[in-house]
């Protein structure tokens, strides 16, 4: 018995010992882990204050979602010129960029007297954060890089603007030499993945040119370079945030005539076709303001559209700012959604080109109603234009008043082609014959009384 609770007494301590001798390994993968940790707090804390870098309030440039460019990606991006990070150091931009080096020296003449290399540099260094801000992804540039590309963007564009509009142009300015590189150059500013933001270019016009910009100032200056797309002849005054957002503001009336706008959304349930055989009339409203749509007594009144090359990319870019930016203000979506709705075949634009509504410069009918019912897909809308949605609703109940759903019924079964009419007319008159025929029949057959 001894013996036994002496070999006990034996195991229990080398069991006491054993576990003391692995206290310290344990010890030591819980300090382990604890050094992983702290690497990983460490790591999570960086990315959080990463996460904080503040968009600025003067100015929001995108790129274009995935949901939206998927659907055409080319109407989103530049060819021959970039403008601002999103597509800087591209290969296929090398011969552009070696011209805005060349722009930049003409500039750099041209306010010789007013600023030097060096203030030019500080003035954009001290913006730098700022111009960083407003891009909502995050600019990969190294600092000098950054500053030299804005520089060197900004300094193209107000130097552009000024040959445009003093019309003094070299014999061997590429612009002016290939005819086309002009026009393109025009279009890709217009992109919203291509922009810079306006306050920057005024500021280096502003210190650069003070003479000159004291008696034309930028936005006229902008406006002007860009008159073919002022539709409706605004004075060049309110605030922009960049060329996109510019090319918005011309399709829309001044801020204060804006409609209000209304949860519900209303679209049309007919197409123009449908609409016209219940007896709604087509009139061109003769500007290019897309809110002038209206309709009054059995008429729809719409502005002129023209649809050519530039068309798609112009109005696609407008809409993605709207779904990146206005969100709540979307009135251009608004019009092409409805237009959408009004435009299922070839005839509906056919239809609207006979009325003069549609100036079609793509040649095909087709290319037209395809480009007009891609246009709103991965398109989202919170909210509608309350005059559209008032509008909807009364074509709605137009072509469904019985007596305008008979006619529309009527003339699409009986009178949709001459040939048809043609034959309802000709069974109408068959009909009235022996209905006649048939009268004179009964009447001989029936004694006189």
């Amino acid at each position: 018995m001894e013996n036994s609770a002496s070999w006990e007494i034996q195991q229990a301590d080398s069991s006491i010992k054993n576990e003391n001798t692995e206290i310290p390994v344990e010890t030591r993968t819980s300090s382990g882990n604890e050094n992983q940790n702290e690497q990983l707090v460490i790591d999570i804390e960086t990315m959080l204050k990463t996460s904080e870098i503040p968009v600025s309030d003067e100015c929001h440039i995108y790129r274009v979602p995935d949901h939206l460019r998927k659907w055409n990606g080319e109407a989103y991006t530049p060819q021959v010129i970039s403008i601002g990070p999103y597509h800087h150091n591209k290969e296929n931009f090398q011969k552009m960029d070696k011209n805005k080096v060349r722009y930049f020296k003409s500039f750099m003449q041209r306010a010789k007297n007013e600023i030097n290399l060096e203030n030019l540099v500080t003035t954009i260094r001290e913006m730098e954060d700022i111009i960083r801000h407003c891009y909502v992804d995050t600019v990969q540039l190294q600092r000098d890089d950054f500053v030299k590309m804005i520089m060197l963007d900004a300094t193209f564009i107000l130097e552009l603007f000024l040959k445009s509009k003093l019309r003094k142009w070299t014999r061997d300015d590429p612009m002016r030499v290939e005819a086309w590189l002009f026009d393109m150059v025009t279009r890709e500013l217009l992109l919203l993945e291509n922009q810079l933001p306006f306050f920057v270019i005024k500021k280096i016009y502003n210190l650069a040119l003070p003479s000159l910009s004291n008696s034309l100032s930028l936005i006229q200056l902008t406006f002007d370079f860009f008159k073919h797309f002022n539709i409706h002849n605004k004075a060049p005054k309110g605030e922009i945030k960049h060329f996109t957002d510019l090319l918005r503001f011309f399709a829309l009336p001044p801020h204060d005539k804006l409609p209000k706008r209304d949860k519900k959304t209303v679209f049309p349930k007919y197409s123009a076709t449908q609409l016209r055989e219940a007896g709604v009339k087509f009139e061109v409203v003769p500007n290019k303001c897309l809110l002038d749509l209206s309709f009054k007594e059995g008429v729809l009144k719409i502005p002129l559209l023209d649809f050519n090359d530039d068309t798609e990319v112009h109005i696609r870019n407008i809409m993605a700012l709207e779904q990146c930016y206005h969100a709540n203000d979307s009135y251009i979506t608004d019009f092409y959604l409805i237009l959408d709705y009004l435009i299922d075949t070839t005839k509906d634009v056919d239809l609207l080109a006979e009325k003069g509504i549609i100036f079609n410069c793509l040649g095909d009918s087709s290319a037209v109603a395809f480009m007009i019912n891609n246009l709103n897909k991965g398109v989202f809308w919170k909210n509608m234009n309350s005059d559209l949605c008032c509008l909807c609703e009364e074509l709605n109940v137009f072509y469904e008043k019985p007596s305008h759903k008979w006619k529309a019924l009527l003339r699409h079964q009986y009178f949709s082609t001459p040939w048809r009419a043609a034959s309802t007319i000709a069974a109408i008159i068959l009909l009235v014959f022996t209905l006649i025929q048939t009268v004179c029949s009964i009447i001989q057959i029936v004694p006189i009384v």
